[in-house]
């Protein structure tokens, strides 16, 4: 049963989308005119482009000098990062968080609808339903915090989803291009670039390290001295974008760095037990892109780079929109239901952080301070094991009968 949907409902979705981005545009223009302070990251991203346009170095202090007076943060990302941001560049400072906030929120209002639109039979075909949903969703604390901090979250969320699941999904030449570029912005997307290896689509995967490479060559050219630095030194220094163990650090390492008090040794643990959890998840990629679940599978990928990466702060976890819609578009309503309950909680933000606060938790307040990564890593296991027990309620349904063997062979 097709869930495309016809031209007026199109009409409708784009003038209620439209709607939802002239008012973060306007929130934008307000924050401009009163002088208020919103958006620290976008202010980051526009001085790395103005560093880079300039010719000054980007690595070498912890503060570029074309930040705004009140912004005190190192520029953290790739140098192909600011080659990307340079259209920022051209945005009046005091507007620069309102540009960003509209076009994550028609980021996010794209993620809706193209997850809707990919799961078979879908339940979320109508548009006062998919608007709903994007408004709901931003209440999620991972992407109303992107919006507030001027973070490029939900584009690149948009980038990788409308890469899998539309551009690769089509066959097209430019498959993997997308995640290539947004890779390039941050580290992070590279994860997707096995999962187009998982899925069969070998071609994309190529093409997304060949967009990654060719970009990071281009500022090799065009900057070397920074580019080096960032190569061997700045990429490897999770320290450099703040407190690990800080609790909005929702990955593995800052959960056994948290547990361990900031021992030596976390980061590797937390490596092996990325590892580990690695191989069921390559495993159920596998099956649910093999049952055509594309959106279930690109899900499971996101996850587990979440909670393997060094450092993924509560922001970047703004993948719980798509879990979401997937839940709702296959009818787990409760299930849907429960989940976007937990991201409108904001429960990390109520447990005591800061300091060295973190190395004190009782067992209860690490579960809850851990929360995010604790969901991720059952979720995973418990999809696993829905899996499994799949396998063996077919297998027997599928195996001959012994008396019908005996009974046709005499």
């Amino acid at each position: 049963m097709s869930t495309r949907p016809r031209r007026p409902d199109r009409r409708a979705w784009s003038l209620a989308a439209g709607a939802l981005v002239v008012l973060a545009f306007a929130g934008g223009l307000v924050v401009w005119f009163t002088g208020a302070h919103l958006g620290a990251d976008s202010g980051v991203y526009r001085a790395g482009a103005l560093t880079f346009l300039r010719g000054e170095e980007l690595y070498s202090a912890q503060r570029l000098p074309t930040l705004p007076s009140w912004v005190a943060l190192p520029f953290t990302y790739s140098p192909a990062a600011a080659l990307l941001f340079v259209p920022l560049a051209l945005i009046p400072e005091g507007l620069t968080w309102g540009f960003l906030a509209a076009v994550s929120v028609l980021s996010l209002a794209v993620v809706v609808r193209v997850c809707a639109r990919s799961v078979r039979d879908s339940r979320l075909a109508s548009v006062p339903v998919l608007i709903g949903v994007t408004v709901l969703a931003l209440g999620f604390e991972p992407v109303w915090k992107t919006i507030q901090l001027g973070q490029i979250n939900l584009v690149l969320l948009a980038v990788v989803v409308l890469d899998v699941l539309v551009v690769s999904a089509r066959g097209s030449r430019w498959g993997g291009a997308l995640i290539g570029v947004a890779a390039a912005v941050k580290l992070t997307p590279l994860i997707f670039v096995p999962h187009l290896f998982l899925t069969g689509r070998w071609r994309d995967g190529v093409r997304a390290l060949a967009t990654f490479a060719a970009l990071q060559g281009v500022m090799f050219a065009l900057m070397p001295g920074d580019a080096a630095r960032y190569w061997t030194v700045a990429a490897f220094d999770p320290h450099r974008i703040g407190g690990v163990q800080w609790i909005f650090n929702q990955s593995l390492n800052g959960a056994v760095t948290r547990a361990s008090a900031e021992a030596p040794w976390s980061q590797t643990l937390a490596l092996a037990i990325a590892a580990v959890l690695a191989i069921p998840a390559a495993w159920l990629v596998r099956r649910l892109a093999r049952r055509g679940e594309a959106l279930a599978a690109l899900a499971v990928t996101a996850f587990l780079g979440l909670v393997a990466s060094p450092v993924s702060w509560s922001h970047h976890w703004v993948w719980s929109v798509p879990l979401v819609v997937l839940l709702l578009a296959k009818g787990r309503v409760w299930q849907g239901a429960l989940v976007a309950v937990f991201y409108l909680s904001a429960l990390i933000m109520f447990v005591p952080n800061g300091g060295d606060t973190e190395f004190h938790w009782n067992p209860g307040l690490a579960v809850l301070g851990n929360a995010y990564v604790v969901t991720a890593v059952v979720g995973l296991l418990a999809a696993v094991a829905v899996e499994l027990r799949r396998d063996r309620v077919t297998e027997p349904a599928l195996a001959p009968h012994p008396q019908g063997d005996t009974a046709a062979s005499g």
